[in-house]
């Protein structure tokens, strides 16, 4: 790509991280479905081992399809360095797992997907880590749940299930008064809706499996690097700023300055962890990258139609989509989300638990899956299924209650969603 100005989204998401293949002229990015790659010599295995040089070793830790795509992601969310994984899941895991330790919590926003909330309370707790979860919403409440041992603040940028949106401007400032980095699942908005990066967020983690692939075809997370936070400026994050071991004695932070984050990432949590990107998988989702702009105008124009119609709906109790003039969110997502706030929401069916089960089963072109982002239009009721683990005091605080259905609006004609909605209300309240 040409240097001088700055390229627009549009470009980014065809041409970041990418060239023509020098050896064939291939000009899209090839599958490198590889596990290993042949070294020059003696020497040059040893460098790239010992970290002195970047190249490719072994398929775990660097993969040239995936390296691509964590260019191209970085490039997207203006961030310094990216690092793709396995899932949505394992970014969660990989993106706290040079910042935490045993005895150490992180403060959670309670507006998280229900998988996410028991991988918080629950699971880590294997590692000895805490995980508080509050209301992102109350700035107080959040400063309280903060003391010594805290090394970072997490939340959802759109949350799911419900689609409110978080003040990550306000929220990026109380971790910076606290000198803790603030971790933004930005898998909702996408970086076309939101950069995080630009309201003060110090890393960026997404579930590509959702609008990044657009096509409900490969599993996928990302990591990416503000490159801005100062890993040195205390002792919290000593896997940053103290001698590592296993690199005899090396300090990322010292040594790879804004990327140390990002080679952490690479030299020990994809070493470590191995919850590694396919090729295939990343191929995917570069593909779908190329048209992320476009699908997601679509998204939005159809969410506000469809959640437009819903809260006009005598059977409908109220509706969560944070694009709608009456939602409290409003007036934060044109701040935080200006082109929109997204495809997922939520609503609340006036007949309860029995209603929402009846309506989702009378559903004909929306997909009962659990999965969103795609571009056909999806439903599930999240209180039985992805869900189903919280009490219902966190079934409350995620927006997530037994009269509550989500939905994912996708690319179809908004006439069409709109009646299989119409028909399956009349089938759920009859």
């Amino acid at each position: 790509m040409t240097e001088g100005r700055e390229k627009g989204f549009e470009t980014l998401q065809i041409h970041a991280g990418a060239q023509p293949d020098p050896t064939t002229g291939a000009r899209q990015t090839p599958i490198y479905q590889t596990t290993s790659f042949v070294f020059r010599d003696a020497d040059h295995a040893a460098r790239l081992f010992n970290l002195e040089e970047v190249g490719y070793i072994y398929s775990r830790l660097t993969n040239p399809t995936i390296s691509v795509l964590q260019d191209r992601m970085a490039a997207l969310e203006g961030g310094v360095g990216a690092v793709c994984c396995a899932s949505g899941h394992a970014a969660q895991i990989m993106a706290l797992f040079p910042l935490m330790g045993p005895g150490l919590n992180v403060v959670s926003s309670s507006r998280l997907y229900g998988g996410t909330v028991t991988q918080f309370s629950q699971s880590f707790k294997r590692f000895g880590w805490e995980a508080r979860l509050v209301d992102f919403d109350d700035f107080d409440a959040v400063r309280a749940a903060i003391d010594e041992n805290t090394r970072a603040l997490f939340c959802e940028v759109i949350n799911n299930p419900g689609g409110s949106i978080t003040d990550i401007e306000a929220i990026a400032k109380i971790a910076d008064e606290a000198g803790i980095p603030l971790i933004a699942d930005n898998t909702g908005a996408t970086p076309y809706l939101c950069r995080p990066i630009d309201f003060g967020a110090t890393i960026v983690v997404h579930a590509m499996t959702k609008y990044m692939t657009g096509n409900g075809t490969a599993m996928g997370g990302a990591i990416i690097d503000s490159g801005k936070f100062d890993w040195s400026a205390s002792d919290k994050f000593p896997s940053l700023s103290q001698p590592e071991p296993a690199y005899h004695g090396l300090k990322f932070h010292e040594t790879f300055g804004p990327l140390a984050y990002t080679f952490f990432g690479i030299a020990i949590g994809l070493r470590d962890l191995g919850m590694v990107l396919n090729p295939q998988a990343a191929h995917y989702t570069l593909l779908g990258l190329e048209t992320l702009s476009l699908r997601m105008q679509r998204h939005v124009e159809n969410a506000v139609k469809v959640a437009t119609w819903l809260e006009n709906d005598d059977r409908v109790e109220y509706v969560t989509y944070a694009g709608l003039e009456s939602s409290p969110y409003y007036k934060v997502m044109q701040r935080i989300s200006p082109r929109g706030a997204g495809g997922l929401f939520t609503f609340a069916l006036k007949n309860g638990y029995d209603a929402c089960v009846k309506f989702v089963d009378s559903l004909d072109m929306f997909s009962h899956v659990a999965n969103f982002g795609d571009a056909r239009s999806l439903v599930i009721h999240p209180a039985s299924t992805t869900h189903r683990q919280l009490s219902p005091e966190q079934l409350k605080a995620a927006d997530a209650g037994p009269n509550i259905v989500r939905l994912s609006i996708g690319l179809e004609d908004p006439e069409d969603i709109i009646a299989d909605l119409d028909q399956a209300l009349t089938k759920a309240t009859a």
